[in-house]
C-alpha cells in the first residue's frame, strides 16, 4: 500500500459502529470454560459501514486480475470467464441444491455431472471420468492411486517407480511421491522434448507410470507420443497424461488415441471456469475402460431416464473429497461446453495456437526461443542477461507492471535458462497481444538505455519491489 494508505485498525474511532449485535441474555462466563475466555477485547478496527465498503472497495481496485489486465501466465490458461456460465451455475435449482438431498429432488444437477462426464469422454476419447478431484495436482494424486490399484488388482506389486519428465510440472513427481513411489527423471532433447531413447533406458519391471505433460511445458507437442506410449506398454506400464493445459488440442486430438491411459484435465483453465485465490478448481481424471473400476466414488449413473449415485463399486480407490466433487464450477464448465459446437471448440484451440504463435514470432528476436519452431497454446521465450546490462527475467518481468500487464510465468520450466513462458490464451484480442509485445520491446531498449531503471521497476505500484530474499529469510507475518 501507498504510505497514505491507512491500515483499517488505523481508521478505527472508538465507539464508531457498522453493525450492532443483540445483547447476550447470559454473559459469556456463564456457559463458556473459564480458559477459552478472552482476558482482554480483541483489538478490532472500529468503522462506520461506509468507511469498511469504501476501504476495502479502493484496496480492491489495486490487485491485478483477469477482469482488468491481461494476465499470460504460461501453464495457467488465465482467460475470459463468459458471464453467461455464471448465471447458469446461479440458476436456484443448482444454487439451492444441497449435497445431502435424495437423489430424486436434485436429478438437475446429477444429469449435468452424467452428461459432463460423457462430454469429457467424447473429447478425450477415454471412456469414463471422475469428476471428484478439486485441482490438477488431485487430479495427479487420484490417477496415482488409480494406477496403484491397477497393478494391485493384477498381483504385480514389485512397481515401484513412476517416470517423469525433466520439464513436467513440480506436481508430477510430487504426487507421484506422495502416491507412495519412487521418482526417477527422464531427461528431454535439445528439441525440449523427451528423449525417447532414455525413457526405454528407465523403463523396466518395477515402472508403474510414466507421467507425461501434452503439450509439454515448453508449448511443444511430443511428436513420438505414440512410440512413447507403445514402449510404456511394452514393458506393462501405464502413460500418465497431464492434461491440465487442454486448450492446444481440445478438437484436434484425442489422447486416447496415442495411448494415453490416465488423464486430468482442469476445468478452471480450459473450459473457463474462473479461478480463485488458489481455488475454487476441478481437476477431472479420465481412464481407459480397463481402469474405469477403480475411479472414486460416488459415480453418476443413469437408469431408465433417472440418474442416481453409485456408492458402491468393487475396486474402487473410495472417495476422494467430499460429496460429488465442486459442483459449482462443473456447472460452469458445462455451459461453456453446451455453448461450443465441435467446430466452434476446435477454434478454441487453433486461436489459442495462434495467438501464441503471434507473440513469439513477434518478440524472439529480442527474446529468443527456448526452441526455435512454432508452438502450440504457450510459447517459452528467454532473456540474455549477457546482451542486456546483466538484467534478467525478474527485472523484465518487475517492469512489465509498470506498463499494465501482469507478468507471464517466469523461471519455468526448470530446464530453460531466464525462461518467459507466455500463454495468450485464445480470447485476447490482437491489439492486446501487440500493447503487450511494445510492452516487452520497450523494456528491452530501456535495459540498453537505462537499466537501473528496470533493475529497480515496479515504479508506478503501490508496493515497490520487495526484498526477496531477506522476506524469505526473515518473514515478518504480523501487523504491529
Amino acid at each position: 500500500m501507498t504510505s497514505s494508505e491507512k491500515l483499517s485498525i488505523e481508521k478505527s474511532v472508538p465507539g464508531r459502529r457498522g453493525i450492532w449485535f443483540a445483547k447476550a441474555s447470559r454473559p459469556a462466563a456463564d456457559w463458556l470454560p473459564h480458559h477459552v475466555l478472552r482476558r482482554v477485547p480483541p483489538r478490532l478496527p472500529e468503522m462506520a459501514e461506509s468507511e469498511v465498503v469504501r476501504h476495502y472497495t479502493r484496496l480492491s481496485q489495486l490487485n491485478y486480475c483477469l477482469d482488468t489486465h491481461f494476465y499470460p501466465l504460461g501453464s495457467c490458461t488465465m482467460k475470459h470467464n463468459p458471464r453467461a456460465n455464471e448465471e447458469v451455475a446461479a440458476l436456484e435449482g443448482f444454487a439451492a441444491a444441497h449435497p445431502c438431498a435424495p437423489e430424486t429432488a436434485v436429478q438437475g444437477t446429477l444429469e449435468v455431472l452424467f452428461r459432463l462426464e460423457r462430454l469429457l469422454c467424447e473429447l478425450t476419447g477415454l471412456a469414463a471420468f471422475t469428476l471428484q478431484p478439486a485441482a490438477g495436482a488431485h487430479g495427479e494424486f487420484t490417477g496415482i492411486l488409480v494406477a496403484a490399484a491397477f497393478h494391485r488388482a493384477r498381483g504385480d506389486r514389485k512397481r515401484k517407480e513412476i517416470l517423469v519428465a525433466d520439464s513436467s510440472h513440480g506436481t508430477n513427481p510430487a504426487s507421484a511421491a506422495l502416491g507412495g513411489f519412487a521418482v526417477r527423471t527422464v531427461a528431454s532433447r535439445a528439441d525440449g522434448r523427451l528423449d525417447l531413447d532414455a525413457l526405454r533406458m528407465a523403463l523396466g519391471p518395477q515402472t508403474a507410470m510414466v507421467m507425461l505433460t501434452v503439450p509439454n511445458t515448453l508449448g511443444l507437442f511430443e511428436r513420438q507420443i505414440r512410440e512413447i506410449a507403445e514402449a510404456t506398454h511394452a514393458v506393462g506400464a501405464l502413460l500418465y497424461m497431464d492434461g491440465a493445459n487442454f486448450n492446444a488440442l481440445m478438437g484436434l486430438a484425442k489422447p486416447a488415441d496415442f495411448g494415453v491411459d490416465i488423464l486430468h484435465l482442469n476445468l478452471h483453465k480450459s473450459f473457463s471456469t474462473p479461478h480463485g485465490g488458489g481455488g475454487p478448481g476441478s481437476g477431472p481424471v479420465g481412464v481407459q475402460a480397463r481402469l474405469a473400476k477403480f475411479l472414486p466414488v460416488p459415480r453418476v449413473v443413469e437408469k431408465n431416464g433417472r440418474f442416481k449415485l453409485q456408492t458402491r463399486c468393487p475396486g474402487s480407490i473410495g472417495r476422494m473429497r467430499s460429496f460429488a466433487g465442486n459442483v459449482g464450477v462443473i456447472l460452469k464448465a458445462y455451459a461453456y461446453l453446451r455453448g461450443h459446437d465441435a467446430l466452434r471448440l476446435r477454434s478454441v484451440a487453433e486461436n489459442a495456437i495462434l495467438n501464441a504463435n503471434y507473440v513469439r514470432a513477434r518478440l524472439k528476436d529480442l527474446y529468443p526461443a527456448a526452441v526455435d519452431e512454432p508452438c502450440l497454446h504457450e510459447c517459452v521465450l528467454r532473456t540474455e542477461p549477457e546482451k542486456m546490462n546483466g538484467l534478467k527475467t525478474l527485472d523484465v518481468a518487475k517492469r512489465l507492471l509498470d506498463h499494465g500487464f501482469h507478468a507471464p510465468t517466469i523461471y519455468f520450466p526448470l530446464i530453460v535458462h531466464e525462461a518467459l513462458m507466455i500463454e495468450p490464451t485464445e480470447t485476447e484480442t490482437r491489439e492486446t497481444l501487440e500493447a503487450f509485445v511494445s510492452a516487452l520491446r520497450a523494456i528491452h531498449a530501456e535495459a540498453l538505455s537505462d537499466p537501473e531503471k528496470v533493475k529497480t521497476a515496479p515504479h508506478d505500484l503501490p508496493v515497490r519491489r520487495l526484498d526477496e530474499l531477506t522476506a524469505a529469510r526473515n518473514p515478518n507475518v504480523a501487523w504491529g
